[in-house]
């Protein structure tokens, strides 16, 4: 290969990063701005998400300490079910939310 085609290839290369790089630009320009508020209701809505399923397991786990007492713990355990559904949950809202903000970016840039 001679040394002017792999300077071509380079050029080429460098030409489509910048091509690349001025399309994101351009995208975050014309995109409607998010507020700040929105980053809170995701920050809340993740936190909600984990909270609740955790909060309930350790409600019932007490209900069912007092009514059926064992050997275990059925607030603890409960209260750790919770928390891994919670997480659970989070997880998938916020995969969700990725999925749904890439789909929305590569739509823009076709």
């Amino acid at each position: 290969m001679s040394k002017n085609t792999e300077d071509k290839k380079r050029e080429k290369g460098f030409m489509d990063q910048v091509d690349s790089k001025e399309r994101q630009m351009l995208h975050a320009r014309n995109e409607e701005k998010r507020s700040e508020w929105r980053g809170f209701g995701t920050f809340g809505m993740v936190g909600w998400s984990v909270a609740v399923p955790t909060v309930l397991g350790a409600v019932v786990g007490v209900w069912l300490d007092q009514r059926y007492p064992q050997t275990f713990s059925w607030t603890l355990t409960l209260l750790l079910a919770g928390l891994f559904v919670g997480c659970v949950l989070a997880w998938q809202w916020i995969d969700k939310e990725n999925k749904s903000m890439h789909e929305h970016k590569n739509k823009k840039d076709e």
